[in-house]
């Protein structure tokens, strides 16, 4: 994605969740990656301190996790903004 598309993706899931969810609210991410313990903890440590519940599950034959992360987050820019930096992260995919 270049940052153009970027940043009308951003734009636009802004408009989404001002739209539909009242502030501060829970916020459910998802992302699947290949099973790295490195990746896993570099997202693990992008949630830290912020009383993120984080659940992880292997796929049936262990290549790929699951990580869903519930977080009270305060407005849509603070959404973003994690998602932003897990983006960052290579082979990780956000749902």
């Amino acid at each position: 994605m270049d940052q153009n598309q970027s940043d009308d993706f951003y734009n636009r899931l802004k408009e989404q969740l001002s739209a539909v969810s009242k502030w501060p609210s829970n916020y459910l991410y998802k992302f699947i990656l290949p099973t790295d313990t490195e990746k896993i903890k570099q997202i693990q440590d992008i949630f830290d301190n912020t009383g993120a519940v984080i659940e992880s599950k292997k796929s049936k034959n262990a290549k790929y996790t699951s990580l869903s992360i519930t977080v009270n987050l305060k407005n849509p820019d603070q959404v973003i903004e994690k998602y932003k930096e897990v983006g960052v992260i290579e082979g990780v995919i956000s749902l």
